[in-house]
């Protein structure tokens, strides 16, 4: 027993990548999870259509721009803008202040203003409208102290995509990208890993079948699983928990079939660089799974985290895509606003393929 344990151990340290899946995972888990999940969110961008232009509307803006919470993203000259920032993605929230805001504040005691929220994400809108709502109260007690005459400051919510704040709007996109990752890259990688740890990849390789067509042969029917996996996500989606798509369903489908592909090349490239099929399930678990969940917006917003993590969450596919299928299902975006993330998960398609068709070429031709 004592020989057989040191000799594991002697296994282990020569496997410099086992070593990293073994002590450094549990490190980056801790940092991760110590950073990323916290309920305070901090400078989320708001723009303000003031219709007032008082004094007391410039003070109730100077008191929620320094409050930390918010950081005043522009200011709008009509309600029409309100839906073109909010495609843009930047602004979580609208504060609309009335032509009268000032003279029924300080004349009646009375008065009134809007928060439009982006309920795309319902956790973060409805955060934001409670911060929202004490910063004006803390204002009103502020200005006017404690009277004997009743005051009021009437806040009016208005949730766009998501009216009920449903969770579920937050989590069908995001399991749509995870399901995504899990089935075709690792998957992949641990498929093809297994083809080399048994020795049947020589086989393959000198049979009649070019090198091309095995990889083809082995991603095909991942391509055909993810793509009904991804179909039934949206069906359930849809059909139980009420999501709606109200972006063009080709559209969509498009970017899933393309996401599909990234994800198989990725896992592709995961396999070549895998000697077994343990150090490919692993290392597919700690690219793919954890940051997926972690680092692209799926439960934990990117704002709040440190810098060096948002700057880092930009490598991960699956960010840009869940900011593709929530656009397309609760903000009926098109291409027209989507152009750049497409474009970055294309680039990411070429740059694995590339990696993964010169590495299986140098290690198994």
């Amino acid at each position: 027993m004592k020989a057989f344990i040191k000799k594991e151990v002697y296994h282990i340290f020569r496997d410099y990548r086992s070593m990293l899946i073994l002590f450094g995972m549990p490190v980056v888990q801790v940092l991760i999870f110590g950073f990323a999940i916290t309920n305070e969110i901090k400078d989320a961008r708001l723009a303000v259509l003031d219709h007032s232009h008082d004094e007391m509307s410039q003070r109730l803006i100077s008191k929620i721009a320094s409050s930390g919470y918010f950081l005043i993203d522009r200011r709008l000259e009509s309600a029409n803008q309100i839906e073109q920032v909010f495609r843009e993605g930047k602004v979580k929230q609208v504060l609309v202040i009335p032509s009268s805001f000032g003279h029924d504040f300080t004349s009646q005691h009375q008065t009134s203003v809007q928060i439009i929220g982006d309920a795309s994400d319902p956790n973060t809108a409805n955060l934001l409208k409670n911060y929202t709502a004490a910063i004006l109260q803390s204002f009103q007690m502020e200005e006017l102290g404690k009277l004997a005459f009743p005051i009021e400051v009437k806040v009016e919510p208005l949730m766009f995509y998501n009216p009920e704040l449903s969770s579920v709007y937050l989590f069908v996109p995001g399991t749509i990208a995870v399901i995504l990752m899990l089935v075709s890259a690792m998957m992949t990688s641990i498929s093809i890993a297994r083809e080399k740890e048994m020795g049947t990849m020589e086989v393959l390789l000198v049979s009649p079948l070019k090198p091309f067509q095995i990889i083809v042969g082995k991603v095909v029917p991942y391509v055909v699983l993810s793509f009904v996996n991804a179909l039934m996500i949206l069906a359930l989606g849809a059909w139980v928990f009420e999501v709606p798509i109200l972006g063009n369903l080709a559209f969509l489908l498009a970017e899933v079939l393309l996401f599909i592909i990234m994800s198989l090349s990725l896992g592709i490239f995961i396999s070549t660089v895998s000697p077994t099929q343990q150090v490919a399930m692993l290392l597919s678990m700690f690219v793919l799974m954890l940051p997926t969940i972690l680092l692209s917006g799926f439960v934990f917003p990117i704002e709040n985290m440190p810098v060096v993590l948002q700057w880092f969450s930009h490598l991960m596919p699956s960010k840009w895509f869940i900011i593709i299928v929530r656009d397309v299902m609760l903000r009926g975006s098109g291409i027209a606003y989507l152009w750049k993330e497409t474009l970055i998960i294309v680039c990411m398609t070429v740059f694995f393929v590339f990696l993964s068709i010169r590495n299986f070429n140098i290690r198994l031709a």
